[in-house]
This record gives C-alpha cells, structure tokens and sequence, in this order.
C-alpha cells in the first residue's frame, strides 16, 4: 500500500539501512530547515562583504579597520571554522548530527551577538572566531542529515536545491547587508543573524531527526592542533607579505616556511595514526579527490575577487553599500535558479564536462574584471556577474554529489567535514593571496602620489584604496588630486588580481577535465557494525 514503506532505489551504492518512513514522509521539510541554518551561516559571509568599506571607516561610521584586519576578520572565521571541521564531522558521527548542529548554531548566534557590539577590529576578529567555531558543527550536520533522510536517487535533487539555498544567501544577504547599513549601524549585519537562530533552533529541535554512526572513529586532538596551527602561520605569513609588499622579509618567510612544516607533520601524523582526523583513504577515490580540489579551487578565485569587488564598486564606481548588493544580484539569481536544476544536464551530459564548463564560465568572469575600469557599463558588469553565478551553479551541485556519493552515508560527517575544509581553506588563502597581491601591487602603484601626505602618514595611507581616499578627504582641497591615482592605482591592481584568479579556476577546470570521471563512482557500504539489529534504531532516533 502506498505510503507504508519508503522507496528503495535502484542504483548501487552505499545506501545503509533503510530510511524509516516517519523520517521519509518528512524529508523536505527537513531540507527547509537545513536550509535556514545554510541561510544564516552563509548570509553572514555574503553581508560581510558589502560592508568591508563601512568597517573600515573611522569611528562612529565603522571602527577604523586597516585591510589587512579586514583580511583578518574574514579569515579568523574561516581558519577556526576549517581546523575543527574534523573533529566537528567525527563528533557528529559519534553523538548525533543534530545534538552538534543544534550546539553549532546556537554558538554561532551567541558570536554574532558579541560581533554587533565589537569596539575594535580586534574585538571583532576575536568575535569572528567564535562564529567560525559555531559553523564548523553546522556545515557538516547539514550535509549528513541530509544524506540521512534521503534516498540515493533524491540526493541529487536535494543537494541541488541545498546549492540554490546558497544562491538564495548570497543574494539575500547583500541587499539585506545594504538596507542595515543605510538605518542602522555597521553592527546590525551581525545583529540581524541572532533571531533566525532562534527559529532556526526551533525548527531543528521539532522536525530534525538524529542520526549517528554506528562505529564511530576516536577523537584526534593532535591532528586538529597541527592543522589550526600550520593553517593560521601559513596565512598570516601570505598576509604579512601583501602588508609589506615584501614575500623575502624574514616577519613573512618565517610563519610561511613553518606553516607548510606544520601541515606537513599534520599529512604524516594522519598517515599513521589509527584514528585520523582526516582519513586519507578517502583521496584514493577520483571522485572524491577530484571534486574537492575543485572545490578548494573555485573558491579560492571566487572569494578572492568577491573581496576586492566590494571596494571596486563602492570607492572606486561610488556605490552605496545597498547598490553595490543589488549589482550583486544576477549572479545569487543564477545561482539560485539553476543550480536545482543542474542535474538535469549532469544527467544528460556528465559530471565532467558540466563541472568543466561551469569552472571555464567562473574563470571567464573572472578574467573580465582586468578589463574594468570606472565607466565600464552597467549591463556588462551584470553580464559578467551572471555569468559567474552561471558557472558556480553548474560547480557546486555535481562537485558535492560526487563527494558526498562517494562515501558510505554512516561517513556522512567526516566526509562533508573534508568537503568543507578544502572550500573553507581554499577561500582562506584566496582571500589572503588575492589580498596580498592586491595590497602590494596597489601600494607599489600609489606610492609615488603620497608626496603631499605627512611623512609618517605615507605609509598607512598606501595600504589600500581606501586609506587613501581617507587620507585625501583628510587633505580637504589638496587632497582632490589623490583621488584620480587612487582610482587608477588601484584599477591596476584589480586587474592584475583578476587574472590571478581566473588562472587559478582554469586550473580548476584542468583538474576537473582529467581527473573527475565522467559518473560519480560509489563506494560499497561500510561493514555493518556488531549487533545490528539496533543499529537502525541508534542510527536514526526518531521524534513522534
């Protein structure tokens, strides 16, 4: 009789026990929820970056913040959020999905609370952090409860429609960050995240069953140690580099050089130990292994030109902070719209070369930003940004299914965890090297108009285009003429950078072109666990 059992799926893989029906009946609901917790941890991301400029204006408009602290805030997010995704996916596997989903995104409301009312760029990194420590249990979660409560023939359409919740963030969140920004202060961006929390708790505790492993992998706090640690030197030293326009001073070699030491022992400790935060073996599948460079690479581009375009259409094009979200706007559609639809032409085409296709377009888009300049025309940077939000939708869908089916659904966890550490790392550096870059080839072009600037002033005022402008308001008339070179110094350095980023996503469409094949290839079910005939019931705890 229709509706007494859920559906079994024809295609082989690592399916595990059957889904029970209570949990089947509600699934897209389930989804919904997941949703709204992908919603608010991705809006946060994407209303940060309208509101780089404002933060960075001196008191009372923001708090002063220099580039390299702006740099800093979005990285000290993402370094926590990348180093303990690990454990956070074992935790997860071990005591239940949701008890760690509802932990995570409980924590990261309490530090969007204390970000809203930071008084100095360090209060607000430190805040940052605290947000970083709540996503890392919540992006996991997310994707193996999803895996849970789906068959293997929905997980397609679920993870597509996952996807386009990201589009939905990324356009929400701009124009929401953009509409705060006009009423209120720089701190309600943060603010704003505090009452979804609260529904989204609501929700989860109502509609979201649990889920576990049931043999569930030991704690690796050394492992976790070694990967914070090597990540966090390794990106301070790219950072320091692009602050002194210098990657050979001994400040910068040094954290660079023991950075990549540090991960290095991290890859050796992993390879021996018997309880490893990252299991290795899951690299010896090219499905896996290459969807998540993919990932790495196509965030790394994106985030970092999304850093810089936030100052090209505000300082440069004179956008306010809601405008510059609605320009915005046809990428988040784009995505939005298609990327539920993307496995529909993987169906009919393939991963690889959709996946392929989708990293070209990305690339493309990118490499439009060196041709730019401050009366480019509306319709082509749309043009350009909805080709981008094209590319990214035809990425991210097929990358996440050949990761996500390439594993045992009681891996669930640890497997998303890898997922989003390489998309979590990948934009970290993007934002650190694109930064770098930016900062130094910006400073070596503006340096020779600081001539009217104070000696001691000089310095502070070549770190960005921003600074600059400061500087010359600061200058009243005779400052007027260091608007056109900071224009033009830093046109020069958006250039240069956008085609830093397009080569590194070309790059990601080479590894996607050679190494994804052309189906993801699943992966036999793990060994069931000793007395399985409970192993349901501990699996999937079920509400009434």
């Amino acid at each position: 009789m229709k509706g007494m059992s859920p559906p079994k799926s024809t295609t082989p893989g690592p399916q595990g026990p059957p889904i029970p029906e209570a949990v089947h009946r509600r699934r897209w609901a389930v989804l919904g929820v997941l949703m709204l917790v992908l919603l608010v941890v991705v809006l946060d991301s994407s209303i940060l970056n309208v509101a780089v400029k404002t933060i960075a204006s001196p008191a009372p408009t923001g708090i002063g913040a220099t580039q390299s602290e702006l740099e800093w805030s979005i990285n000290s997010y993402t370094l926590v959020f990348a180093g303990l995704l690990f454990t956070a996916g074992i935790l997860g596997d071990r005591f239940g999905r949701k008890k760690v989903l509802i932990l995570g995104i409980a924590v990261f409301g309490l530090g969007s609370a204390m970000a809203a009312f930071s008084h100095s760029p360090g209060e607000l990194i430190v805040h940052r952090a605290v947000m970083g420590f709540g996503s890392a249990f919540v992006m996991p979660a997310t994707l193996a409860v999803l895996m849970n409560v789906f068959d293997r023939e929905e997980q397609p359409k679920a993870m597509g429609i996952w996807a386009g919740g990201v589009g939905l963030a990324i356009a929400i969140g701009p124009i929401t960050g953009g509409l705060l920004l006009e009423h209120f202060w720089w701190g309600s961006i943060f603010l704003i995240n505090v009452p979804v929390v609260v529904v989204s708790l609501i929700a989860m505790v109502i509609l979201v069953p649990d889920s576990k492993d049931p043999r569930p992998g030991r704690i690796d706090p050394l492992g976790v140690v070694l990967s914070v640690v090597g990540l966090v030197l390794l990106v301070y030293g790219i950072i320091r580099g692009g602050e002194l326009a210098d990657f050979t001073d001994t400040t910068v070699l040094l954290p660079l050089l023991a950075g990549v030491a540090v991960l290095a022992v991290f890859v050796l400790h992993e390879k021996r130990s018997d309880h490893p935060a990252m299991d290795l073996a899951y690299f010896r599948d090219p499905a896996f292994s290459a969807a998540v460079t993919a990932i790495a690479l196509i965030f790394f581009a994106v985030l970092g030109v999304t850093f810089f375009s936030a100052f090209y259409l505000q300082s440069v094009r004179g956008y306010t902070p809601l405008q510059a979200g609605l320009l915005i706007l046809p990428m988040a559609v784009a995505q939005m719209v298609l990327a539920p639809r993307a496995r529909l032409v993987v169906r009919r085409f393939g991963a690889r070369s959709v996946c392929t296709a989708g990293m070209l377009l990305v690339g493309a888009g990118l490499a439009a930003f060196a041709f730019f300049d401050a009366t480019t025309p509306l319709w082509v940077l749309e043009t350009v940004f909805f080709v981008q939000g094209v590319g990214m939708a035809h990425v991210m869908p097929p990358v996440t299914v050949s990761v996500m089916q390439s594993l045992p659904r009681e891996k669930a966890g640890s497997g998303s965890a890898v997922s989003n550490t390489f998309r979590q790392v990948g934009g970290a550096l993007g934002v650190a090297v694109i930064g770098s870059v930016l900062s130094a080839t910006y400073r070596g072009a503006i340096e020779g108009h600081l001539g009217a600037l104070p000696a001691g002033a000089r310095e502070a005022a070549g770190e960005s285009v921003e600074a600059t402008l400061a500087a010359a308001e600061s200058l009243g008339a005779a400052g007027k003429s260091l608007v056109t070179p900071a224009h033009d110094a830093f046109l020069d350095a958006m250039h240069t950078t956008a085609l830093c980023s397009a080569a590194v996503a070309v790059a990601g469409a080479v590894v996607v072109a050679v190494f994804l094949p052309r189906q993801a290839q699943a992966r036999p079910p793990a060994a069931p666990a000793p007395d399985d005939s409970s192993g349901d019931d501990q699996r999937e705890s079920v509400r009434s």
